[in-house]
Order: C-alpha cells, then sequence, then structure tokens
C-alpha cells in the first residue's frame, strides 16, 4: 500500500466507523463486488487456493464462482469490522458472538502456562480478541508488519485500544510472545500462510507448501497448549468462535521432528476448518507452486 492509498484507506476508515453497522456492510458489499471482478490477481489466487482446498469445486465452475463472491463478501465486511472498531464497544461487540468449545479454552488457561490459539485467516479476530481481552486475559496477536508504517501504527494502536497486543514476526515480537505466555496471557497466530519465507515444506491439503514452525516450537520450549481456532461469520452477520480440543506438545528429543509433527497436527484441524467453511478463508496469495 502506497502513501495514497493509505490516506484514501484513513479516510474512507474514518467515513465508516461512524455509519450505523447495516450502512456499513452495505458499502462493504459494493466494495467486494467490484473488487471481485476487477481484481487481476487476487481473484484468481483465491480460486486457485479453494480449488486446492476443495477439489469438488474444480469440477463445478459456478460453485466456484459462488463460495468465491462469497469468500469476497465476508472478507469484506470484517473489513467493515475493522474500520468501525475506533468507536466500538466490547459489550455491543459480545452480544453478536457465540463460543463453541470453551471448555478447551478454559483447560488451557487452567494448565498455567498461556494460551497459544492457532488458526487461518477466516473471520473478524478483532472481535474476538477483544472480547476475551476484557473478559478472560490480556490478548496479543503474532502478525506481520504492514506497509505503509502509518497504516501498520493504526492497526496497533486500533487495536490496543480494545486491549489487544499486535507483536511483529521478528526477534523482538518472538521475545514478547514467550513473555507474554509466561504471564498466562492469550497469544493468536495463523500457520496457513508463510509470511517470512522461513516455513517447512510439508503437505497442506496434500500439496507441498511452507509451513511456519513458530507455534509447534514455542508450545515444546514452554509446554504451552494448543488451542487450534477458527472464526466465522453466520447469514445474521453473527460470529462464531469455534475451539477444538487442545493439542499437547510431547518431545522425542528430536526437536525439528516434534516441530514438525506437532505442526502437522495443526494442519489437519486447520485443513477441517477451511473444507467446512471456503467461503469464509480468505488468502488471495500463492501458496502452493503453479498458483497465479
Amino acid at each position: 500500500m502506497g502513501e495514497w492509498t493509505w490516506r484514501a484507506f484513513k479516510i474512507v476508515q474514518s467515513m465508516v466507523e461512524r455509519l450505523p453497522r447495516s450502512w456499513a456492510y452495505a458499502l462493504a458489499v459494493l466494495a467486494a463486488r467490484i473488487a471481485w471482478w476487477f481484481s487481476p490477481l487476487a481473484r484468481p489466487r483465491l480460486e486457485y487456493n479453494l480449488k486446492t482446498a476443495c477439489p469438488e469445486l474444480e469440477k463445478d465452475p459456478a460453485a466456484l464462482r459462488r463460495i468465491s463472491k462469497l469468500n469476497f463478501r465476508n472478507h469484506a465486511k470484517a473489513y467493515a469490522d475493522l474500520m468501525q472498531l475506533p468507536l466500538a464497544r466490547v459489550e455491543s461487540m459480545r452480544q453478536r458472538l457465540k463460543v463453541e468449545g470453551l471448555e478447551f479454552v478454559d483447560q488451557a488457561r487452567a494448565a498455567g502456562k498461556g494460551v497459544l490459539a492457532v488458526s487461518c485467516h477466516m473471520g473478524s479476530y478483532e472481535v474476538v480478541a477483544a472480547i476475551w481481552s476484557a473478559t478472560l486475559a490480556p490478548v496479543s496477536f503474532f502478525a506481520e508488519e504492514l506497509e505503509p508504517r502509518a497504516l501498520f501504527e493504526w492497526y496497533r494502536e486500533t487495536r490496543a485500544r480494545l486491549g489487544i497486543s499486535v507483536l511483529t514476526l521478528d526477534h523482538g515480537g518472538i521475545r514478547k510472545v514467550l513473555e507474554a505466555l509466561r504471564d498466562q496471557e492469550m497469544v493468536i497466530t495463523a500457520i496457513d500462510r508463510d509470511i517470512t519465507g522461513t516455513g517447512h515444506v510439508m503437505p497442506f491439503f496434500g500439496k507441498p507448501a511452507r509451513i511456519p514452525l513458530g507455534p509447534a516450537a514455542i508450545a515444546l520450549r514452554l509446554g504451552t497448549p494448543l488451542l487450534p481456532v477458527c472464526v466465522y461469520r453466520l447469514p445474521d452477520d453473527t460470529y462464531v468462535a469455534e475451539g477444538t480440543p487442545l493439542i499437547y506438545a510431547k518431545s522425542t528429543g528430536n526437536v525439528r521432528a516434534d516441530q514438525i509433527s506437532l505442526t502437522e497436527q495443526l494442519l489437519r484441524r486447520i485443513e477441517g476448518f477451511i473444507e467446512r467453511h471456503p467461503d469464509q478463508w480468505h488468502v488471495p496469495h500463492r501458496i502452493w507452486e503453479g498458483s497465479p
């Protein structure tokens, strides 16, 4: 994103944050339609990823178009949620969230080693993180640093107002993640896309892809249980945060092999999330070789 694009984003955001939620969503749906028709790379890459995750879509172009459109629509609504965060109130957001598998969050917290929630790029995580931060424990996002710097600072400051810390994917960020977990806080990250280019190649939906081993490495080091979780939107624009049974790190003495084994277990859960909600998994980036 260039400087002028950032300025345009900030102008739009400052308007959207003051709109009623229904109006903000209507504007988001319009933007999604335009983006779906005119994006030169985002749509082809997204549809390639969807066909890889759901091979049946390869033989059903009509279904692929429908899910692709819904995918853009849901992602645009998530952006509207993000743009409205500066004036949002946690209490109003709580009324729109249903949590399934909260007992697994409680189990992870009871272990006393923090909660490391691992997921994929799906849903409005800021909403869930803000609620959890206000009701359970401080929450941090482990995320890439965006350009320009002003955009990243806006993300950081907006989330900080709701009690959410943003930790960058560098040595300083990793150190803060370890500190947060030792203080029994919650950290949320995603492993369905290798942002740093240092991931390990392993099967993801049956095709080799680079997957980050960071969460597994942290779990092995601290003994923190891993909580596979996803967030998705329902047709009435409420949300579901779905937690699944914890995955515990077990050391065999072979650190690399243990990291790979643990990450493979996480990937199988994440594949399940995506298979059940392909219209919400928005990753218009290259994951596999052969992608546009």
